[in-house]
């Protein structure tokens, strides 16, 4: 069952597009993202989000959608920064091992020991844990995370195994807001 996760979550999180979501209160939505329009804009850095908090205490984080359609946003990993897209279609977070090396997750080459189908092919990958993952003043601890070779992926996907753990989050007007 783990294998079948965890292969559905490197395949989906490979995928080029992100499915869409909304929620009912998109006025609170469209204030937020005018009271944040001081910040940087998308086009000026393209991963960087934009952080707000509000007055009821709790931490928000809006990422603008870049020119392919994504959104991408700088987030620390264990504390070291990293460039990373949100795919709410990959189950768990998926990093690859110079990532993992560089942010302190230890994965042994014996760990790799999961055979995934991603858009580059078939690819062997490791379980591992994000001791904390944040980005602005969101933080979530102890993520589940799949760790692969680097040949099979360029990047970094933020998956459920992240988004699940958040109050809320959804897309609307070419933005996601993530709150905790």
């Amino acid at each position: 069952m783990l294998r079948k996760l965890i292969i559905f979550g490197v395949a989906a999180g490979t995928s080029a597009s992100l499915p869409t979501l909304y929620e009912k209160n998109g006025d609170t939505f469209r204030a937020l993202l005018t009271a944040s329009s001081g910040s940087e804009t998308a086009a000026e850095n393209p991963v960087q989000a934009n952080v707000a908090a509000t007055s009821t205490g709790a931490r928000r984080v809006v990422i603008d959608q870049d020119l392919r359609g994504h959104f991408t946003a700088t987030f620390k990993l264990n504390g070291r920064s990293v460039d990373a897209m949100v795919d709410t279609g990959a189950t768990v977070v998926a990093i690859n091992l110079s990532t993992a090396r560089k942010a302190g997750v230890k994965v042994a080459a014996a760990d790799f020991t999961q055979e995934v189908n991603t858009a580059n092919g078939v690819a062997k990958a490791a379980v591992a844990r994000i001791d904390r993952l944040q980005i602005g003043r969101i933080s979530v601890e102890d993520v589940p995370a799949v760790v692969l070779e680097d040949k099979a992926l360029e990047g970094t996907l933020i998956g459920m195994s992240f988004l699940s753990r958040l109050k809320k989050y959804q897309v609307e007007n070419g933005a996601l807001l993530l709150v905790q």
